[in-house]
């Protein structure tokens, strides 16, 4: 009996020395790198703040003179990095870019004829860019999946017809009962997308259709609400919540191409000095983006899309009725 003792604290004892070392190398392992994507990111990050500093602290000197025109160094700064924290946001929930953009480019005391072509240029080559990293990061197969072809193409097509559509019916239907009707659809679609966060829906094209033509034409009526129908309405319809973002950003690209196009034609000149820094902002996010989606748990993608997709209705709401 004591023997047997003895022999058990001997192995105790051994399988606490085993343990101790194996914490004392696993301290001593170097750090596992970081990805090759986040270092250069970090590294073209930090030499474009640099130089937009310079820029702002030394504005007799030009060090980038044909970035900004004629705005303020500084403000020229907090454009970019507004654009980086936006694009951020919309490349991994697929909405809240020219939502939250505008409002505070306005603030800032740019005109809505300068601000909204540089949105759209800046939105087209974005989509664009996160579209293609979204399904070079697996988040999304836009070659081999014959669905995902599907969305994308009536999306797109919706996106062509809605802007037509809403330039035709503008004068006869009340912006403000739209928008309300809008709201409403986006509140419901958030709702469904948490309260089915545990399971998978069956891929609906009918619900998926209908929710993109209505989000298109809102687009091209106020310009804003695409993203949270889209995206959530996809989510809705049975696509994960990967898959819906990656989709969201190629089809908000085309209809950004459109409304790009409708204003060229209008005679509406890109104010560059505000387009360069909003577009170079914007794709600086991109990269960084698609990797936090692809890092995500799918369970949390969707309640992610859920919650921003609520708090977005919400705030359509308050904005009619204060």
């Amino acid at each position: 009996m004591y023997a047997r003792n003895e022999r058990q604290s001997e192995g105790i004892a051994e399988m606490r020395k085993q343990s101790y070392l194996i914490t004392f190398l696993h301290r001593s392992l170097p750090a596992p790198a970081l990805p090759l994507r986040i270092r250069l990111w970090s590294v073209m990050m930090l030499g474009m703040m640099g130089l937009l500093g310079l820029h702002a602290a030394f504005s007799d000197y030009d060090f980038m003179p044909n970035l900004g025109g004629d705005i303020a160094g500084w403000m020229l700064l907090t454009v970019f990095l507004t654009a980086v924290a936006c694009e951020y946001v919309d490349s991994s929930l697929g909405m809240g870019y020219g939502t939250t953009l505008t409002p505070l480019l306005l603030l800032m005391g740019f005109e809505p004829l300068q601000i909204v072509p540089a949105v759209l240029l800046s939105e087209f080559c974005t989509g664009i860019t996160a579209g293609w990293l979204h399904h070079r990061d697996g988040n999304v197969d836009l070659l081999r999946d014959p669905k995902v072809r599907k969305t994308v193409i009536s999306l797109s097509t919706l996106s062509a017809i809605g802007a037509i559509s809403a330039a035709t019916l503008a004068l006869s239907i009340s912006k403000y009962w739209l928008t309300l009707i809008i709201a409403i659809i986006i509140l419901s679609v958030s709702f469904v997308i948490l309260a089915t966060i545990r399971r998978q829906l069956r891929f609906r094209t009918g619900h998926l259709m209908a929710l993109g033509a209505v989000a298109a034409f809102n687009k091209g009526l106020s310009g804003g609400g695409y993203g949270p129908l889209v995206t959530g309405g996809q989510v809705v319809s049975g696509l994960s919540g990967k898959q819906a973002v990656a989709i969201t950003s190629l089809a908000e690209a085309v209809t950004c191409l459109f409304g790009l196009i409708a204003y060229c034609c209008m005679a509406a000149a890109i104010d560059w000095s505000l387009a360069l820094p909003l577009t170079l902002g914007a794709l600086m996010s991109v990269p960084l983006a698609t990797l936090t989606v692809r890092k995500m748990p799918e369970r949390l993608v969707r309640g992610c899309i859920g919650g921003a997709t609520c708090a977005l209705g919400v705030l359509m709401v308050i904005k009619l009725l204060f």
